[in-house]
């Protein structure tokens, strides 16, 4: 039974990678230092270590003990307007947290790592759908963030070895039966409908409608949650064989922010207010992925594929959970 270190286990995604893992007879230890995961995420099974990813000694220090087999990097500040505000903050825990955990592999003689990457390394693309032969052309300082590991990535892999896969995903979204979205403070709009429909905020802002969409707001591409977490199953076996590799994460499906809000009206069967404010800098107009390359090479096969079904399962979450994991 291999032991896979899951760094930010007790976020959204890492915790549902745990859970992923878990279910698939992998032995799992958690690096989290709890500054936006909630403990609670975290599957009972799996070992927990409040740590930052900052911290290399004590990290290779962690993975000697624990003998672990390979990393799934999913520490990250994600909210691509703040990294617009305050880029400084995303280079340091970004880009040199990761640089962190790959000098403690180094150490610790571990040589696979699952990296979660973004669909912001894209930046504006040159076409659609996005394939990951496109250019990289960030548009935000987090989308740079994850690119500059990427390629640090490559560096490692030329000079220590180590076999990577980088994961671009495209809007995480959803929940499983146990574990949902709870951000503080919450910025990914499924979450953020649900909360004006279920009154836990008097209306939702609608930033820009003066994007080349059809309706006017950005369009965007949404995966389910647990389809994250398959997939990186996936790429930690195909790690076994060989590196270098790069997969979109996404359902080859665009929804824009009109058509979000009017999906939460339709599964919640309630109505709320909706503004419309200035757009924000960073913002490409549509996100669109192919993620028809993890499926050919890897086998990768969604199990949710209408924003319906997605919309959902968060709706389900979020109205069994009203305050989250009341940690906070």
């Amino acid at each position: 039974m291999e032991t896979v270190l899951v760094a930010g286990g007790a976020g959204y995604i890492g915790s549902n990678i745990c859970a992923e893992l878990i279910k698939n007879n992998y032995r799992v230890v958690v690096a989290d230092n709890l500054i936006h995961g909630h403990r609670a995420a975290v599957p009972k099974e799996c070992a927990f270590e409040k740590i930052s990813v900052l911290e290399t000694e004590a990290l290779a220090d962690l993975m000697r003990r624990y003998e672990v087999d390979a990393v799934v990097h999913n520490a990250a500040f994600i909210e691509a307007g703040e990294s617009m505000r305050d880029p400084g903050s995303f280079f340091y825990n970004n880009t040199a947290g990761s640089l962190s955990v790959l000098q403690a592999m180094v150490k610790a003689g571990v040589k696979r790592i699952v990296f979660s990457s973004t669909a912001a390394v894209y930046g504006n693309p040159d076409r659609l759908p996005i394939t990951e032969e496109l250019s990289l052309h960030p548009e935000n300082a987090y989308g740079e963030s994850k690119l500059l590991v990427e390629r640090m990535l490559a560096w490692f892999e030329r000079i220590h070895g180590l076999r990577a896969a980088r994961l671009r995903f495209f809007n995480a979204s959803g929940a499983s039966e146990e574990r949902g979205e709870d951000h503080h403070p919450e910025t990914h709009l499924i979450p953020l409908v649900i909360q004006a429909a279920m009154k836990k905020r008097p209306y939702i802002a609608v930033f820009g409608s003066d994007y080349a969409t059809e309706d006017g707001t950005c369009v965007r591409d949404y995966v389910h949650i647990q389809d994250l977490a398959s997939a990186h199953l996936l790429a930690l076996e195909a790690l076994k064989e060989r590196g270098g590799l790069v997969y979109n994460l996404g359902s080859g499906q665009g929804f824009s922010v009109k058509e979000i809000i009017d999906t939460v009206r339709e599964v919640s069967q309630r109505d709320f207010e909706v503004r419309m404010m200035e757009r924000r800098p960073g913002d490409p107009d549509i996100l669109i992925a192919s993620s028809e390359k993890i499926r050919r090479e890897l086998g990768w096969k969604p199990r949710f594929d209408s924003i319906e079904a997605i919309v959902r399962s968060a709706w389900n979450w979020h109205t069994r959970h009203p305050d989250g994991y009341g940690d906070c």
